[in-house]
């Protein structure tokens, strides 16, 4: 990618219109809007926005900004914008560090939690819009980011039991489905999808940016197909079993593999999943495996859930894994598994340090190369002489 790629430009002003939003909101409610609606609803409104916020900042560092690892946050992160822009003025800002916009991501991330309502008032609105367990759940996301696994296994002991069936006990009573294939056909507002983007039989998701256009061929749902799975990736994983049914959601068409997750045909209107239960759970199993480098009991049953729940025939145990590093393995190939198509391999490569693979016609991509993230958008870089790009 250059600084003028319509993926570099688009994910950078999409995520700052956002945040814009959310500071516009934001001014808007200290300045009136809390004196109309009262206290107690504007601090849910304002929980709301800075969760927003929030998650908008996550997916900036993901792409534009070196890992936190690489001298734990001290690396150039992207322009922390807390104040609303409703007009022209003088928008220079330097980019601030990695550290700094994380820090501010988990401070609006503890305001939310401590200031959204236990739950909405229905189940659609417990998937569509934050509660309080929403704010915990993405706190184990940004903190894994940082590798402050300590502090991933307080957040998640918020909300996941000490043994199975692992559930929350307060909030919204999340839990694991059954069958995990219910999430993506029949019912997109189980207690497990905790954040998805919702859309509607009026609606058309972002053109052509659809999930089951890009990832469904013509064959199966009408869809472009343009990414098919490679025959090296996770598929080829001979512990992922046959049987497994997340299996069902790989399918041949003309010689290829295709991911059918998402099955909607046109306008290919299935909910984009932000963030599930299940996630929370492989967090916590990875977390105490690493902070503690022990085959740990409670992390093994937690890796057993989610397998579990797909493939009954395959349990581990502690034989299974000869130290620590075996267990926490096993735990990322089941997030390879779990979250096919859900968006969150990338982070998960970035925040372990790993390279990024090797493709057809594309080498691999060493931690250390500058083309391990994105430039800065070349917009942000014409409007902002304060704003640096990587290099």
């Amino acid at each position: 990618s250059n600084s003028s790629t319509n993926s570099v430009l688009n994910h950078w002003s999409r995520a700052y219109y956002v945040i814009n939003l959310a500071n516009v909101f934001i001014d808007g409610m200290a300045a009136k809007g809390t004196s109309v609606v009262g206290a107690a609803l504007s601090n849910n409104y304002l929980g709301e926005a800075r969760l927003l916020r929030a998650l908008s900042y996550y997916s900036l560092l993901q792409l534009y900004a070196r890992p936190f690892w690489d001298g734990n946050g001290s690396k150039p992160g992207v322009p922390l914008r807390l104040k609303g822009n409703t007009g022209s003025g003088d928008y220079a800002l330097a980019r601030a560090t990695v550290a700094e916009v994380y820090n501010q991501i988990l401070t609006d991330l503890t305001f939310a939690e401590q200031n959204l309502p236990l739950t909405n008032a229905n189940a659609t609105l417990n998937t569509t819009r934050a509660h309080r367990n929403t704010a915990i759940a993405l706190k184990t996301r940004v903190l894994m980011s940082m590798r402050r696994y300590a502090d991933v296994i307080t957040e998640a002991n918020k909300i996941v039991s000490a043994s199975a069936p692992f559930v929350a006990s307060t909030g919204v009573a999340h839990a694991l489905q059954s069958d995990y294939r219910t999430m993506f056909t029949s019912n997109y507002t189980t207690t497990e999808s905790i954040l998805s983007m919702p859309f509607a039989t009026n609606e058309t998701p972002g053109g052509q940016n659809q999930l089951g256009y890009y990832y469904g061929p013509s064959a199966f749902n009408g869809g472009n197909g343009e990414y098919s799975l490679l025959p090296n990736s996770i598929i080829a994983d001979a512990g992922w079993l046959p049987t497994d049914r997340r299996r069902s959601f790989v399918q041949v068409f003309s010689g290829k593999s295709y991911l059918t997750k998402y099955s909607v045909p046109s306008t290919f209107i299935d909910w984009a999943p932000v963030i599930r239960y299940a996630e929370v759970l492989l967090n916590l199993a990875e977390a105490r495996v690493r902070s503690t480098n022990t085959v740990d009991a409670q992390a093994i049953a937690l890796l057993n859930a989610v397998r579990g729940r797909s493939d009954a025939t395959t349990v581990f145990t502690a034989l299974n894994f000869a130290n620590a590093n075996a267990l926490a393995d096993a735990i990322v190939n089941e997030r390879r598994i779990e979250f096919l198509g859900e968006g969150l391999r990338g982070t998960d490569i970035s925040r372990l340090g790993l390279p990024l693979p090797a493709k057809p016609g594309v080498a691999a991509i060493a931690p250390t190369a500058q083309q391990y993230i994105w430039p800065i958008s070349s917009s942000e870089l014409l409007l902002n002489p304060l704003c640096v790009d990587n290099n």
